[in-house]
């Protein structure tokens, strides 16, 4: 806040010029009960609350109840000045060509005290001062009248700035599903934390001079909404989902940002994806690879026959046209690799038939294992 040296903020409160911080507390404390428009209806009370809330918040601040203070001051002598050189002449007017527009404009904001600084001893009605002559005997003039407007225009932008609408930023977070509901599609309920403004201070961070209870004193308030977010079939690890207007909420009437998910996809032991082929590893027993035959495949939407010749050995592939992913652009296989593997247990009399083809086997399949 740009300290307003042309309200008389002790007077405000109703204290004096050396009142201490707790007499100054006390006082706001007392009239920000009493105008506060929730509690005082009379159409007055909202600027008087306003300016109330403003002197505590310059009156409060060691630092700016010093500068408002040296301001405040030098503005009663220089009324003082004014009064007794007020028939002595033309006061002294800055003017620059560059800038003769703003100063205009700008000199209709300043208070005259300020526009006319000069001390009496050095006032000569027939002499023109220049614009960068150091009259007061502390630093030049022109650097006084820029300081001002330096002062002017931040405080208008950042009133305005503060009152322009603002959109709500945006919220990335992650999601992780299984490698099947990445192929069919599925819904899940995200919780994602968001920032808002604070309800119970409605963002303004203090309630009568004493920092919320409820976000204490940062003017906003987090929480975690719940969001139903559908999930596409065919979905690739790594893919990026925006949904719309599910960030954190705007200011002021902007609209709320956007919520971006990214979509993780579980590994699996037996299955993985390349482009848009699904890699499969399917398991044979010895005697489904021996004799071969017909074997029902579970895919992620139903099941499928793959026939298997006999005398499949592991490692072999086969490709199930169309079974892979879906897009837009083309539509992937399935590849199957079979993988020949014992059962865990086996019965008494399947023992027996092992037993009895070991004594039928002829030959030993290792025979050339390291011969070319």
């Amino acid at each position: 806040m740009v300290v307003n040296a042309r309200k008389n903020y002790y007077e405000i409160l109703g204290v004096s010029a050396d009142s201490t911080f707790s007499e100054i507390k006390s006082a706001y404390r007392k009239l920000a009960r009493k105008y506060h428009p929730d509690v005082n209806k009379a159409p007055e009370s909202v600027q008087k609350f306003k300016d109330i809330s403003e002197a505590y918040e310059i009156l409060s601040d060691s630092l700016k109840r010093q500068q408002y203070d040296n301001i405040f001051k030098k503005q009663s002598l220089n009324r003082e000045n004014k009064k007794s050189t007020a028939s002595a002449g033309t006061p002294y007017r800055y003017s620059s060509k560059s800038n003769e527009e703003f100063r205009k404009h700008a000199f209709d904001e300043v208070e005259p005290e300020l526009r006319y600084r000069y001390k009496k001893k050095n006032y000569n009605s027939k002499q023109n001062f220049k614009s960068n002559e150091d009259y007061s005997g502390s630093k030049p003039f022109k650097d006084v009248i820029n300081n001002i407007f330096d002062g002017i225009a931040k405080s208008k932008k950042e009133k305005s700035a503060k009152n322009n609408p603002k959109n709500g930023d945006d919220i990335s977070t992650e999601i992780v599903i299984s490698l099947a509901d990445s192929v069919r599609g599925c819904e899940r309920i995200v919780n994602v934390l968001h920032k808002e403004t604070c309800p119970n201070c409605s963002g303004r961070r203090f309630i009568n001079g004493t920092k919320c209870s409820v976000c204490k004193g940062s003017g906003e308030f987090e929480q975690y909404k719940k969001i139903t977010v559908k999930i596409p079939p065919n979905t690739k690890n790594g893919l990026k989902l925006r949904i719309l207007h599910e960030g954190n909420p705007g200011f002021n009437g902007g609209v709320a940002g956007n919520l971006y998910l990214t979509v993780k996809v579980e590994q699996n032991a037996n299955i993985s994806i390349d482009g848009n082929n699904i890699l499969y590893r399917m398991p044979l027993t010895p005697f489904e690879a021996v004799l071969g035959g017909k074997i029902t495949v579970p895919v992620f939407d139903g099941k499928v026959i793959l026939t298997v010749p006999p005398m499949t050995r592991t490692g072999q592939k086969f490709r199930l046209k169309g079974e892979g992913m879906k897009t837009t652009d083309c539509v992937g296989d399935m590849i199957i690799t079979v993988e020949i593997q014992l059962p865990k247990t086996l019965s008494d009399d399947e023992i027996k038939l092992y037993e009895k083809l070991k004594r039928m086997s002829h030959g030993n399949i290792r025979d050339n294992f390291i011969h070319d």
